[in-house]
């Protein structure tokens, strides 16, 4: 290595680039000089920053260090209630100024100079399981929205099956629905339906919405009546797998319905309406104008899905031939500031619902890893976001090429000099209208692997993220909205980190098929108390296709082993005896039934404060929603249950399955 490449490999590591890192399998590697020279690049290393942030985060009870640049001597801090106080800024021996400690959590204000800096005071921990386990041990349901089946829904489960799932599983005795993410998608484009590849995370995905929470089912009736899309309707209603384009088609059309007549209307609504407007801002309305434009641009040339190859002009939110088409369009702006309306109301019932149905945490939302870089947010702030590069993971276990998402990641700088305003931003949408949150992907609140555009998944680098004043803010607000935080910590975690999860209350994930001992799995009484035990997820198979092995037959069919599989159901034989030795007593069962049961009883059966059962471990269904490395070749997010979740939950089977659930958690 010569001296260039030790110049290089210095100032990727000043800038927060790993040029090195270890594999799965333990061994060194080291990242190549194109690659730290494009990320580099790509994360501005080399433009200047301000000395002082605009928000620096704190911990209650704890003085609070800002950089020297911030400078000392009286200040007057304002408490986010309003008080005020004068205080003194001292220099440390470290060379930084220390704001002395503060009581009270929130976001205040510094006045120091001629400098106003934001105090992000944190509680140390999040807003724990344990804050809300008091009375004993919880658990919960887990699911995919767009798989729930009701009379009316046009083919996609929406908001009004959530409300009906919580009524049987609160019934039942459950205190959580862990759901699929609601992120808008690409309201022009609905064949883009995977929910982890989101437009934006800051808005939410009419189509899972119940437009009968504002509007009544008398008035939703007549609209679809109006729309003329009854009978499509009714079609898509009928269909095994969900065929989003079609049943988008007919929902949208509704909606507009729906949109023609609110627009006369007066009243309640209307002011409601317009205080969500207002309230939304500029990030709304950009939304918006994003959806209206994008789908007049693909109206005029299918082909022209991607923002960043339009013409110059409009690829400035700001500027004037963006606000000349908004006025030109104003009527379809508003359309889409109606459908984000329509979405955030009928969520906010989902959980007032949950609530009411008797559940000690409602729904848990769940946060992607990023967004697609041709999306809402990344046209309307990109500055925000890393264009240039997608999120992955490097070669493990599962996937000896690593992973390219093709997702676009937040900018750590662009956090740091907005105030951390695109990750709170984020963090608040998806905590609005839940109880708790599920991180997805959450080492990447430390580090995310970057994949420069055009190069292998194998030839990214770790970029490191502010992961103390991250965790700061989770905490924050996790208590600002009441609501639990679970990240998903599965895979090879950066070192200290679950520590350091643990330490800010962030409950982690142990899945069933991971918690592994010797040859064979780990008894319950052994799993990690603080984290939410689980079944499966829904990137794995189900207990019953576990045992059926009809993960590796849907693999197999595909071609994605060497041996048609051979070797995989040979260990997943071993397996079996394996699973049924840890969960069940007697003779190995022919059935998958008793084993659903044993398994689902084995994970509840454990110190965690939570635990959550995949619906289709609930129902003892053998498919999982999503197939890792495949796009159209399997049914990915198209699944739908056969019947409506209270008909289901009221089998007697499952019934059987629910109570003793309830059981184990009541010991």
């Amino acid at each position: 290595m010569d001296l260039a490449d030790d110049a290089l490999r210095d100032r990727a590591r000043r800038a927060g680039i790993a040029p090195d890192w270890t594999d799965v399998t333990g061994q060194a590697r080291s990242v190549a000089p194109e690659t730290l020279e494009r990320l580099l690049a790509l994360i501005g290393a080399d433009e200047p920053t301000a000395s002082v942030p605009p928000l620096v985060t704190g911990v209650v009870h704890q003085a609070i260090p800002l950089p020297p640049e911030a400078g000392t001597g009286a200040a007057v801090l304002v408490l986010e209630s309003g008080d005020r106080a004068d205080i003194t800024v001292h220099p440390g021996d470290d060379g930084r100024c220390w704001v002395p400690p503060i009581d009270r959590p929130g976001y205040h204000r510094l006045h120091l100079g001629n400098r106003e800096i934001t105090l992000a005071v944190a509680p140390p921990r999040c807003f724990g399981l344990d804050e809300v386990a008091r009375s004993g041990r919880m658990w919960g349901l887990a699911a995919q929205i767009y798989g729930l089946r009701r009379p009316g829904d046009g083919g996609i489960g929406d908001s009004r099956g959530i409300v009906e799932l919580t009524r049987a599983a609160g019934r039942a005795g459950a205190d959580a629905l862990a759901l699929s993410p609601t992120h808008a998608l690409f309201t022009a484009e609905p064949e883009r339906f995977g929910p982890y590849s989101p437009s934006s995370r800051l808005f939410l995905n009419p189509l899972l919405a119940d437009p009968a929470a504002l509007f009544g089912q008398g008035r939703v009736a007549a609209a679809t009546r109006t729309a003329g899309v009854a009978e499509a309707m009714r079609r898509c209603e009928a269909e095994a797998l969900i065929d989003w384009p079609e049943a988008a088609r007919a929902k949208q059309a509704l909606f507009r319905a729906l949109f023609d007549g609110f627009d006369a209307s007066a009243g309640g609504l209307a002011e409601d309406f317009a205080g969500f407007v207002r309230a939304g801002g500029a990030l709304l309305q950009d939304h918006a104008r994003f959806e209206a434009l994008q789908a007049a641009r693909l109206a005029a040339d299918p082909a022209d899905r991607d923002w960043r190859r339009w013409p110059a002009a409009l690829r400035d939110p700001a500027g004037a031939a963006v606000a000349e088409f908004a006025a030109a369009q104003d009527r379809e702006v508003r359309f889409h500031l109606f459908l984000q309306w329509l979405a955030d109301r009928a969520f906010a019932a989902a959980q007032a619902g949950a609530r009411s149905a008797g559940m000690r945490i409602g729904l848990i939302a769940d946060l992607a890893v990023g967004m697609d870089a041709t999306g809402s947010h990344a046209w309307s702030r990109p500055a925000d976001v890393l264009g240039g590069a997608s999120i992955g993971s490097p070669p493990d276990a599962f996937n000896a090429d690593g992973q390219n998402w093709t997702l676009a990641a937040i900018s750590p700088r662009a956090m740091v000099e907005t105030g951390f305003a695109p990750f709170l931003d984020t963090l608040r949408a998806t905590l609005r209208h839940a109880g708790g949150i599920r991180i997805d992907h959450v080492m990447g609140l430390a580090r995310l692997w970057l994949v420069p555009d055009g190069m292998a998944p194998t030839e990214g680098a770790y970029l490191t993220y502010p992961a103390e004043d991250l965790l700061r803010l989770v905490a924050l607000e996790s208590h600002r909205h009441r609501a639990v935080v679970i990240g998903e910590d599965l895979g090879t975690l950066p070192w200290g980190f679950a520590g350091r999860l643990a330490d800010h209350a962030v409950a982690g994930m142990r899945v069933l098929w991971f918690e592994r001992e010797g040859e064979g799995f780990k008894p319950a009484e052994r799993w990690d108390a603080g984290a939410v035990a689980m079944s499966s997820t829904h990137d794995l198979p189900p207990v019953a296709g576990w045992w059926r092995g009809t993960d590796i037959a849907a693999r197999a069919e595909l071609g994605q082993y060497a041996d048609s599989g051979a070797a995989e159901r040979a260990r997943r034989a071993a397996d079996r005896g394996r699973l049924w030795q840890a969960v069940g007593a007697g003779a190995v069962p022919e059935e998958t039934g008793p084993v659903v049961d044993a398994a689902v009883r084995f994970v509840t059966r454990g110190p965690s404060r939570l635990a959550l059962v995949p619906l289709e471990d609930a129902l003892g269904l053998d498919r999982q929603p999503n197939l890792p490395g495949t796009i159209n070749e399997y049914p990915n997010w198209r699944r739908r249950l056969d019947r409506t979740a209270a008909e289901a939950l009221a089998d007697p089977a499952v019934a059987a399955r629910l109570a003793a659930i309830r059981r184990e958690r009541q010991r």
